[in-house]
Protein backbone atom coordinates (compact mmCIF):
# COMPACT_ATOMS: atom_id res chain seq x y z
CA UNK A 1 0.00 0.00 0.00
CA UNK A 2 2.65 2.33 0.89
CA UNK A 3 4.68 1.77 -2.54
CA UNK A 4 1.67 2.57 -4.15
CA UNK A 5 0.61 5.88 -2.14
CA UNK A 6 4.24 6.87 -2.90
CA UNK A 7 3.77 6.12 -6.91
CA UNK A 8 0.55 8.20 -6.87
CA UNK A 9 2.38 10.59 -4.87
CA UNK A 10 5.33 10.92 -7.98
CA UNK A 11 3.05 10.98 -10.80
CA UNK A 12 1.11 13.67 -9.29
CA UNK A 13 4.37 15.80 -8.76
CA UNK A 14 5.55 14.74 -12.21
CA UNK A 15 1.88 16.12 -13.73
CA UNK A 16 2.34 19.48 -12.17
CA UNK A 17 5.97 20.00 -13.68
CA UNK A 18 4.41 19.18 -16.92
CA UNK A 19 1.59 21.66 -16.92
CA UNK A 20 3.89 24.50 -15.20
CA UNK A 21 5.97 24.15 -18.71
CA UNK A 22 3.56 24.25 -21.27
CA UNK A 23 1.95 27.30 -19.23
CA UNK A 24 5.41 29.08 -19.26
CA UNK A 25 5.52 28.58 -22.84
CA UNK A 26 2.23 29.20 -23.98
CA UNK A 27 1.66 32.69 -22.06
CA UNK A 28 5.51 34.17 -22.80
CA UNK A 29 6.30 34.77 -18.88
CA UNK A 30 10.08 35.04 -18.16
CA UNK A 31 12.52 32.04 -19.01
CA UNK A 32 14.97 30.69 -16.59
CA UNK A 33 17.70 33.28 -17.12
CA UNK A 34 15.32 35.78 -16.64
CA UNK A 35 14.21 36.91 -20.25
CA UNK A 36 11.03 37.27 -22.33
CA UNK A 37 9.58 34.30 -24.09
CA UNK A 38 7.74 34.78 -26.87
CA UNK A 39 6.60 31.82 -29.33
CA UNK A 40 6.10 32.86 -33.13
CA UNK A 41 4.79 31.40 -36.30
CA UNK A 42 5.80 32.06 -39.65
CA UNK A 43 4.09 30.51 -42.87
CA UNK A 44 5.87 31.01 -45.79
CA UNK A 45 5.34 30.32 -49.30
CA UNK A 46 8.88 28.83 -49.88
CA UNK A 47 11.78 27.21 -47.84
CA UNK A 48 15.20 28.81 -46.97
CA UNK A 49 16.83 27.17 -50.16
CA UNK A 50 14.66 29.41 -52.64
CA UNK A 51 17.57 31.84 -52.37
CA UNK A 52 15.58 34.53 -53.15
CA UNK A 53 12.48 35.55 -51.05
CA UNK A 54 11.38 33.49 -47.87
CA UNK A 55 15.21 33.15 -47.78
CA UNK A 56 15.51 36.59 -47.32
CA UNK A 57 12.55 36.57 -44.38
CA UNK A 58 14.49 33.69 -42.87
CA UNK A 59 17.59 36.68 -42.81
CA UNK A 60 15.54 38.85 -41.34
CA UNK A 61 14.03 36.32 -38.89
CA UNK A 62 17.70 35.97 -37.90
CA UNK A 63 18.47 39.09 -37.35
CA UNK A 64 15.92 40.01 -35.34
CA UNK A 65 16.10 37.26 -33.19
CA UNK A 66 19.60 38.18 -32.13
CA UNK A 67 18.74 41.80 -31.54
CA UNK A 68 15.97 40.96 -29.49
CA UNK A 69 17.93 38.66 -27.35
CA UNK A 70 20.37 41.11 -26.52
CA UNK A 71 17.29 43.16 -25.46
CA UNK A 72 15.86 40.60 -23.14
CA UNK A 73 13.33 38.87 -25.63
CA UNK A 74 13.65 34.99 -26.63
CA UNK A 75 11.99 33.99 -29.51
CA UNK A 76 10.99 30.65 -29.94
CA UNK A 77 10.11 30.17 -33.59
CA UNK A 78 7.64 27.39 -35.86
CA UNK A 79 7.77 27.73 -39.27
CA UNK A 80 5.80 26.23 -41.93
CA UNK A 81 7.85 25.63 -44.94
CA UNK A 82 6.09 25.23 -48.81
CA UNK A 83 2.39 26.66 -48.02
CA UNK A 84 0.85 27.76 -51.10
CA UNK A 85 -2.03 30.15 -51.47
CA UNK A 86 -4.81 27.48 -50.61
CA UNK A 87 -6.69 25.72 -47.99
CA UNK A 88 -3.11 24.44 -46.50
CA UNK A 89 -2.29 27.94 -45.31
CA UNK A 90 -5.48 28.10 -43.48
CA UNK A 91 -4.68 24.85 -41.92
CA UNK A 92 -1.11 25.98 -41.03
CA UNK A 93 -2.39 28.96 -38.94
CA UNK A 94 -4.38 27.02 -37.14
CA UNK A 95 -2.25 24.56 -36.57
CA UNK A 96 0.56 27.69 -35.19
CA UNK A 97 -2.39 29.04 -32.87
CA UNK A 98 -3.08 25.55 -31.55
CA UNK A 99 0.60 25.31 -30.55
CA UNK A 100 0.43 28.57 -28.37
CA UNK A 101 2.03 30.96 -30.81
CA UNK A 102 1.60 34.57 -29.51
CA UNK A 103 1.87 36.13 -33.05
CA UNK A 104 1.77 34.48 -36.48
CA UNK A 105 3.49 36.07 -39.89
CA UNK A 106 2.10 35.15 -43.50
CA UNK A 107 4.86 35.68 -45.99
CA UNK A 108 2.95 35.89 -49.12
CA UNK A 109 0.19 38.06 -50.64
CA UNK A 110 -1.98 34.67 -51.55
CA UNK A 111 -1.96 33.63 -47.44
CA UNK A 112 -4.72 36.66 -46.10
CA UNK A 113 -7.47 35.51 -47.60
CA UNK A 114 -6.62 32.03 -45.17
CA UNK A 115 -5.36 33.55 -42.31
CA UNK A 116 -8.70 35.69 -42.02
CA UNK A 117 -10.69 32.44 -42.09
CA UNK A 118 -9.06 31.91 -39.01
CA UNK A 119 -8.19 34.99 -37.27
CA UNK A 120 -11.67 35.54 -35.91
CA UNK A 121 -11.41 32.40 -33.40
CA UNK A 122 -7.89 33.21 -31.76
CA UNK A 123 -8.82 37.06 -30.91
CA UNK A 124 -5.44 37.22 -28.42
CA UNK A 125 -3.13 35.82 -31.11
CA UNK A 126 -1.76 38.53 -33.25
CA UNK A 127 -1.76 37.38 -37.01
CA UNK A 128 0.02 39.41 -39.70
CA UNK A 129 0.01 39.33 -43.66
CA UNK A 130 2.97 40.61 -44.79
CA UNK A 131 2.77 42.62 -48.63
CA UNK A 132 -1.40 42.51 -48.60
CA UNK A 133 -4.16 45.23 -47.70
CA UNK A 134 -7.34 44.13 -46.21
CA UNK A 135 -6.22 43.20 -42.59
CA UNK A 136 -5.67 46.67 -41.39
CA UNK A 137 -8.99 48.15 -42.67
CA UNK A 138 -11.08 44.79 -41.62
CA UNK A 139 -12.64 44.72 -37.88
CA UNK A 140 -10.18 42.91 -36.30
CA UNK A 141 -7.70 44.26 -33.76
CA UNK A 142 -5.30 41.12 -34.20
CA UNK A 143 -4.96 41.59 -37.84
CA UNK A 144 -2.34 43.40 -39.43
CA UNK A 145 -0.75 44.37 -42.98
CA UNK A 146 2.94 45.06 -43.53
CA UNK A 147 5.12 46.30 -46.58
CA UNK A 148 8.12 48.07 -46.70
CA UNK A 149 9.07 51.08 -49.56
CA UNK A 150 10.74 48.51 -51.82
CA UNK A 151 10.06 50.99 -54.58
CA UNK A 152 13.01 53.21 -53.37
CA UNK A 153 15.15 50.31 -53.67
CA UNK A 154 13.82 49.87 -57.09
CA UNK A 155 14.89 52.46 -58.33
CA UNK A 156 18.01 52.63 -56.89
CA UNK A 157 18.94 49.09 -58.66
CA UNK A 158 16.97 50.87 -62.30
CA UNK A 159 19.86 53.62 -61.59
CA UNK A 160 22.52 51.13 -61.57
CA UNK A 161 21.16 49.23 -64.38
CA UNK A 162 20.80 52.46 -66.36
CA UNK A 163 24.62 53.21 -65.94
CA UNK A 164 25.62 50.07 -67.38
CA UNK A 165 23.25 50.31 -70.39
CA UNK A 166 24.32 53.95 -71.00
CA UNK A 167 28.07 52.78 -70.79
CA UNK A 168 27.14 50.37 -73.37
CA UNK A 169 25.84 52.93 -75.47
CA UNK A 170 29.00 55.16 -75.15
CA UNK A 171 31.37 52.45 -76.02
CA UNK A 172 29.54 51.15 -79.10
CA UNK A 173 28.91 48.16 -77.70
CA UNK A 174 25.07 48.60 -78.18
CA UNK A 175 23.43 51.25 -80.04
CA UNK A 176 20.68 53.64 -78.32
CA UNK A 177 17.80 51.97 -79.48
CA UNK A 178 19.33 48.72 -77.80
CA UNK A 179 19.35 50.00 -74.25
CA UNK A 180 16.53 47.44 -73.81
CA UNK A 181 15.53 46.01 -70.14
CA UNK A 182 13.91 42.38 -69.63
CA UNK A 183 11.73 42.34 -66.52
CA UNK A 184 10.44 39.11 -65.14
CA UNK A 185 7.41 40.08 -63.49
CA UNK A 186 4.89 37.54 -61.49
CA UNK A 187 1.51 38.64 -61.48
CA UNK A 188 0.33 41.80 -63.39
CA UNK A 189 -0.57 43.27 -59.85
CA UNK A 190 0.15 46.93 -58.31
CA UNK A 191 2.92 45.88 -56.50
CA UNK A 192 4.81 44.02 -59.22
CA UNK A 193 3.78 47.22 -61.58
CA UNK A 194 4.86 49.66 -59.27
CA UNK A 195 8.76 47.78 -58.77
CA UNK A 196 9.17 47.49 -62.64
CA UNK A 197 8.01 51.26 -63.23
CA UNK A 198 10.48 52.56 -60.21
CA UNK A 199 12.82 50.55 -61.69
CA UNK A 200 12.28 51.51 -65.53
CA UNK A 201 12.05 55.65 -63.97
CA UNK A 202 15.63 54.42 -62.08
CA UNK A 203 17.10 53.48 -65.42
CA UNK A 204 15.69 56.33 -67.64
CA UNK A 205 17.10 59.30 -65.29
CA UNK A 206 21.06 58.08 -66.29
CA UNK A 207 19.91 56.44 -70.01
CA UNK A 208 17.24 58.28 -71.50
CA UNK A 209 16.85 56.15 -74.72
CA UNK A 210 16.22 53.07 -72.58
CA UNK A 211 12.77 51.02 -73.35
CA UNK A 212 11.57 47.78 -71.23
CA UNK A 213 9.65 44.59 -71.96
CA UNK A 214 7.97 43.20 -68.98
CA UNK A 215 6.85 39.23 -68.88
CA UNK A 216 4.65 38.12 -66.18
CA UNK A 217 4.87 34.50 -65.56
CA UNK A 218 1.55 33.98 -63.34
CA UNK A 219 3.34 32.93 -60.13
CA UNK A 220 5.09 34.19 -57.44
CA UNK A 221 7.59 31.31 -57.21
CA UNK A 222 8.44 29.07 -60.25
CA UNK A 223 11.63 28.87 -61.04
CA UNK A 224 11.70 27.05 -64.46
CA UNK A 225 8.76 29.68 -65.92
CA UNK A 226 11.04 32.69 -64.62
CA UNK A 227 14.61 30.85 -66.87
CA UNK A 228 11.84 30.83 -69.59
CA UNK A 229 10.63 34.25 -69.44
CA UNK A 230 14.31 35.30 -68.89
CA UNK A 231 15.51 33.85 -71.84
CA UNK A 232 12.70 34.49 -73.76
CA UNK A 233 13.14 38.35 -73.19
CA UNK A 234 17.23 37.88 -73.87
CA UNK A 235 15.97 36.34 -77.07
CA UNK A 236 13.58 39.64 -77.95
CA UNK A 237 16.56 41.78 -77.61
CA UNK A 238 17.21 42.43 -74.01
CA UNK A 239 20.52 43.09 -72.88
CA UNK A 240 19.96 43.56 -68.84
CA UNK A 241 17.09 41.12 -67.19
CA UNK A 242 15.36 42.57 -64.10
CA UNK A 243 12.64 40.57 -61.65
CA UNK A 244 10.02 40.24 -59.35
CA UNK A 245 9.56 36.31 -58.86
CA UNK A 246 11.15 34.46 -56.25
CA UNK A 247 14.06 32.67 -57.42
CA UNK A 248 17.86 33.21 -59.12
CA UNK A 249 16.81 31.58 -62.49
CA UNK A 250 16.52 35.01 -64.37
CA UNK A 251 19.99 36.22 -62.85
CA UNK A 252 21.94 32.43 -63.60
CA UNK A 253 20.10 32.54 -67.41
CA UNK A 254 20.96 36.31 -68.18
CA UNK A 255 24.60 35.39 -67.69
CA UNK A 256 24.05 32.46 -69.73
CA UNK A 257 22.59 34.78 -72.50
CA UNK A 258 24.97 37.26 -72.24
CA UNK A 259 23.25 39.66 -70.59
CA UNK A 260 23.31 41.70 -67.33
CA UNK A 261 21.04 41.58 -64.86
CA UNK A 262 19.67 43.06 -61.14
CA UNK A 263 18.11 41.32 -58.41
CA UNK A 264 16.02 41.54 -55.87
CA UNK A 265 15.84 39.62 -52.67
CA UNK A 266 18.90 38.55 -52.04
CA UNK A 267 22.55 39.57 -53.49
CA UNK A 268 22.72 37.08 -56.60
CA UNK A 269 26.34 37.68 -57.21
CA UNK A 270 27.08 34.22 -55.75
CA UNK A 271 25.32 32.39 -58.61
CA UNK A 272 26.09 35.31 -61.38
CA UNK A 273 28.75 36.99 -60.55
CA UNK A 274 29.81 38.03 -64.78
CA UNK A 275 25.84 39.49 -65.06
CA UNK A 276 24.47 40.43 -61.63
CA UNK A 277 25.18 44.06 -61.13
CA UNK A 278 23.20 44.57 -57.21
CA UNK A 279 19.90 43.90 -56.08
CA UNK A 280 17.71 45.39 -53.49
CA UNK A 281 15.75 43.85 -50.53
CA UNK A 282 13.17 44.76 -47.91
CA UNK A 283 14.95 44.14 -44.34
CA UNK A 284 12.13 42.70 -42.26
CA UNK A 285 14.48 42.39 -39.14
CA UNK A 286 13.24 46.36 -39.25
CA UNK A 287 9.54 44.98 -38.90
CA UNK A 288 10.10 41.84 -36.74
CA UNK A 289 11.87 43.40 -34.43
CA UNK A 290 9.16 46.27 -33.40
CA UNK A 291 5.98 44.09 -33.45
CA UNK A 292 7.58 41.12 -31.56
CA UNK A 293 8.53 43.77 -28.94
CA UNK A 294 5.18 45.17 -28.67
CA UNK A 295 4.06 41.82 -28.38
CA UNK A 296 6.01 40.32 -25.61
CA UNK A 297 5.48 44.13 -23.48
CA UNK A 298 2.09 43.42 -24.18
CA UNK A 299 1.38 46.65 -26.55
CA UNK A 300 -0.14 47.42 -29.32
CA UNK A 301 0.99 48.17 -32.74
CA UNK A 302 0.18 49.45 -36.06
CA UNK A 303 -2.34 47.41 -38.28
CA UNK A 304 -0.62 48.44 -41.11
CA UNK A 305 3.36 49.26 -41.24
CA UNK A 306 5.91 50.78 -44.04
CA UNK A 307 9.12 52.13 -43.85
CA UNK A 308 11.73 52.50 -46.65
CA UNK A 309 15.46 53.30 -46.91
CA UNK A 310 15.28 56.30 -44.83
CA UNK A 311 14.76 53.71 -42.11
CA UNK A 312 16.48 50.41 -42.91
CA UNK A 313 13.78 48.80 -44.33
CA UNK A 314 14.85 49.01 -47.69
CA UNK A 315 18.62 48.42 -48.29
CA UNK A 316 20.43 47.63 -51.32
CA UNK A 317 23.07 44.38 -51.78
CA UNK A 318 26.28 44.68 -52.75
CA UNK A 319 27.48 46.46 -55.88
CA UNK A 320 29.17 44.27 -57.83
CA UNK A 321 31.76 46.97 -58.87
CA UNK A 322 33.96 44.78 -61.37
CA UNK A 323 31.24 45.04 -63.94
CA UNK A 324 29.31 48.08 -63.13
CA UNK A 325 30.21 51.27 -64.77
CA UNK A 326 32.66 53.85 -63.80
CA UNK A 327 30.99 55.98 -61.44
CA UNK A 328 28.31 53.73 -60.14
CA UNK A 329 29.30 53.39 -56.29
CA UNK A 330 29.13 57.48 -56.30
CA UNK A 331 25.59 58.22 -58.44
CA UNK A 332 24.07 55.52 -56.48
CA UNK A 333 25.29 57.09 -52.90
CA UNK A 334 24.50 60.29 -54.23
CA UNK A 335 20.47 59.24 -55.54
CA UNK A 336 20.02 57.08 -52.34
CA UNK A 337 20.54 60.65 -50.30
CA UNK A 338 18.34 62.39 -52.52
CA UNK A 339 15.68 59.92 -51.98
CA UNK A 340 16.39 60.11 -48.33
CA UNK A 341 16.08 64.06 -48.17
CA UNK A 342 13.02 64.01 -50.17
CA UNK A 343 15.14 65.91 -53.58
CA UNK A 344 14.81 62.72 -55.50
CA UNK A 345 10.26 61.67 -55.79
CA UNK A 346 10.56 58.19 -57.12
CA UNK A 347 7.14 59.35 -59.16
CA UNK A 348 7.73 62.82 -60.14
CA UNK A 349 4.94 62.91 -62.35
CA UNK A 350 7.24 65.28 -64.37
CA UNK A 351 8.98 62.46 -65.46
CA UNK A 352 6.76 59.86 -67.44
CA UNK A 353 3.83 59.96 -69.45
CA UNK A 354 0.71 57.76 -70.56
CA UNK A 355 0.11 57.62 -74.09
CA UNK A 356 1.85 60.83 -74.68
CA UNK A 357 0.05 62.91 -72.13
CA UNK A 358 0.78 63.99 -68.29
CA UNK A 359 -0.70 61.74 -65.63
CA UNK A 360 -3.20 64.47 -64.88
CA UNK A 361 -4.46 64.60 -68.82
CA UNK A 362 -4.37 60.78 -69.68
CA UNK A 363 -7.34 60.61 -66.61
CA UNK A 364 -10.34 61.91 -65.51
CA UNK A 365 -9.93 64.47 -63.04
CA UNK A 366 -11.59 65.01 -59.87
CA UNK A 367 -13.20 68.08 -58.52
CA UNK A 368 -10.06 69.26 -57.46
CA UNK A 369 -7.43 68.43 -60.77
CA UNK A 370 -6.18 65.38 -58.78
CA UNK A 371 -6.10 61.79 -59.96
CA UNK A 372 -7.71 59.32 -57.16
CA UNK A 373 -7.23 55.96 -57.15
CA UNK A 374 -9.11 53.87 -54.81
CA UNK A 375 -11.13 57.23 -53.64
CA UNK A 376 -8.04 58.67 -52.38
CA UNK A 377 -6.01 61.44 -53.92
CA UNK A 378 -2.30 60.34 -54.55
CA UNK A 379 -0.76 62.51 -56.97
CA UNK A 380 0.07 65.73 -54.71
CA UNK A 381 3.23 67.94 -54.01
CA UNK A 382 4.19 66.73 -58.12
CA UNK A 383 4.64 63.03 -57.60
CA UNK A 384 2.60 60.21 -57.42
CA UNK A 385 2.76 59.42 -53.84
CA UNK A 386 3.12 55.53 -53.54
CA UNK A 387 1.99 54.10 -50.25
CA UNK A 388 1.06 56.73 -48.63
CA UNK A 389 -2.45 55.74 -48.01
CA UNK A 390 -1.60 52.18 -47.52
CA UNK A 391 1.88 49.96 -46.95
CA UNK A 392 0.51 48.18 -50.24
CA UNK A 393 1.24 49.58 -53.70
CA UNK A 394 -1.13 50.67 -55.53
CA UNK A 395 0.47 52.18 -58.74
CA UNK A 396 -0.99 50.34 -61.47
CA UNK A 397 -0.65 52.67 -64.15
CA UNK A 398 0.59 51.79 -67.76
CA UNK A 399 3.48 54.04 -68.46
CA UNK A 400 5.16 55.05 -72.10
CA UNK A 401 8.56 53.00 -72.50
CA UNK A 402 7.00 50.35 -71.10
CA UNK A 403 5.84 47.20 -73.28
CA UNK A 404 3.69 44.41 -71.59
CA UNK A 405 4.29 41.20 -73.41
CA UNK A 406 1.28 39.82 -71.96
CA UNK A 407 -0.95 40.84 -69.56
CA UNK A 408 -3.09 37.66 -68.90
CA UNK A 409 -2.22 37.19 -65.15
Amino acid sequence: MKKILALILALAMLATLFVGCGEDESTGDASADGDKKIKVGMICIGDENDQGYTYNFIRGKDAATEALKAAGIDVEWVIKWNIMEDASCEDANIELAEAGCDLIINNSFGHEDYMLKVAPDYPDIEFVSCTNQVSWGDELANTHNAFANIYEGRYLAGVVAGMKLQEMIDNGMITAEEAIIGYVGAFSFAEVISGFTSYYLGAKSVCPSVTMKVQFVGSWSDATAEATAADALCDAGCVLISQHSDNTTPATTAQNKGAYHTGYNNDMIAVAPEASLIGTRIDWSVYFTEIITAVAEGKEFPQDWCKGISEGAVVMTALNEAICAPGTAEKLAEVEAGIKDGSIKVFDTNTFTIGGQPLLNAFALDTDGDFAPDSEEAVFDGMFNESHFQSAPYFALQIDGIEWLNSAY
